[in-house]
């Protein structure tokens, strides 16, 4: 890894991370939530300083408002750790032989259907080998995902984190997309990563079932109850103030909860990453790293 060493990687301190509990639905807006943190003087945990909705800060649930938004906040970051829970990624099974991350992002700019099509072409090209029809990349295995990235349920996120996100932050001055873009972290003020709630919830023992309540409504005592504890479990990551606890246990699809489980999540993998493995690995390089 030439323009990094690891001790540098793992020393370095971003002065703010953010978690992005990130949404491909037409109305994206409604449930992608960004939530900001900074790291606290001789303290391992983060301090939340903001949690943002972003129909609220983009004006509109559209998509396409409420992702170019996004895009602009990021750009407009500086020394910031940004973990989006989003594939960045196909597995390689689905992908053409030597086709790489760049020809790939390329791929999807040019696809000239919608993200469930996509999903749609994955599954054939999988059929095809004969193999499963849903291939997890190894990363997804390493850290337990729940889903494959072209899962139905996955398979938007994945679509529109590649074309609306990536692919006009791919060429921008200071940003560095890992793992693809090693050899830019010395001059990159601004990193985007690809995290998952879930598998951090997993790696730190906490629950990660049955703290979603899609339908709205006052939270049940189950789910209440297992908020309370991922809540409390999430203490010595990131520390969380009064206004932004009940915000959080107000939301029922637990989409601002995800947003800060991801900024923790991604700021404790960033120290412990094997990150001249990752960058060496030629699978990874294709289809992507999970850092939860």
């Amino acid at each position: 890894m030439p323009a990094y060493s690891l001790a540098a990687l793992r020393a370095r301190r971003f002065s703010t991370v953010y978690g992005v509990d990130f949404s491909g639905a037409r109305l994206a807006g409604r449930t992608l939530w960004v939530a900001r943190a900074e790291p606290r003087a001789g303290r391992r945990a983060l301090r939340l300083v903001e949690l943002v909705n972003l129909e609220r800060a983009a004006g509109s649930p559209l998509r396409e408002r409420a992702l170019g938004y996004l895009v602009e906040m990021i750009r407009r970051s500086s020394d910031a750790l940004w973990g989006i829970d989003a594939p960045f990624g196909l597995p390689v099974e689905v992908l053409d032989p030597g086709m790489t991350w760049a020809g790939l992002m390329r791929f999807v700019r040019d696809w000239r259907a919608d993200g469930y099509d996509l999903g749609l072409w994955c599954l054939a090209r999988a059929r095809a080998r004969g193999g499963p029809q849903h291939v997890y990349r190894a990363t997804d295995r390493a850290a337990r995902a729940p889903f494959d990235c072209y899962h139905y349920r996955i398979i938007y996120q994945t679509f529109h984190v590649m074309r609306d996100v990536l692919w006009p932050l791919r060429r921008s001055p200071g940003t560095a997309i890992l793992p693809f873009h090693y050899g830019r972290l010395r001059a990159a003020t601004r990193v985007l990563v690809e995290t998952c709630p879930s598998s951090t919830l997993k790696r730190l023992g906490l629950p990660h079932h049955t703290y979603k309540q899609p339908e709205g409504g006052p939270l049940t005592g189950r789910r209440r109850r297992t908020r309370q504890a991922i809540l409390e479990g999430l203490g010595p990551y990131v520390e969380i103030g009064a206004t932004d606890r009940a915000r959080i246990m107000r939301d029922g699809g637990g989409d601002a909860l995800d947003a800060v489980i991801a900024a923790a999540g991604v700021a404790d993998a960033w120290r412990s990453a094997p990150h001249e493995g990752i960058a060496g690995d030629a699978r990874v390089r294709r289809e992507g790293f999970l850092y939860a």
